[in-house]
């Protein structure tokens, strides 16, 4: 679909819903492309730090040599 400017104007609205269904929407200055109409992708929340906090436990020997390889640390 392609609009004037005069026309986008009159219609914001409604061409925002067309595109919002998909249609492509094109306002034209003078006759030429001038602007498309795109809808936005939604933002994508970021993780927040610390969420995990106390979900995660690790014990207090967890980097000590394991007893099956003690022969070959000698």
């Amino acid at each position: 679909m392609q609009v004037s400017v005069t026309e986008a104007a009159a219609r914001l609205q409604e061409l925002m819903d067309v595109e919002i269904d998909g249609e492509e929407v094109i306002i034209c200055i003078d006759d030429r492309s001038a602007i498309k109409l795109v809808p936005i992708e939604p933002v994508k929340p970021h993780p927040k730090v610390g969420s995990a906090k106390g979900l995660i436990w690790m014990s207090n020997d967890f980097d000590e040599p394991l007893e099956e390889f003690r022969e070959y640390m000698e």
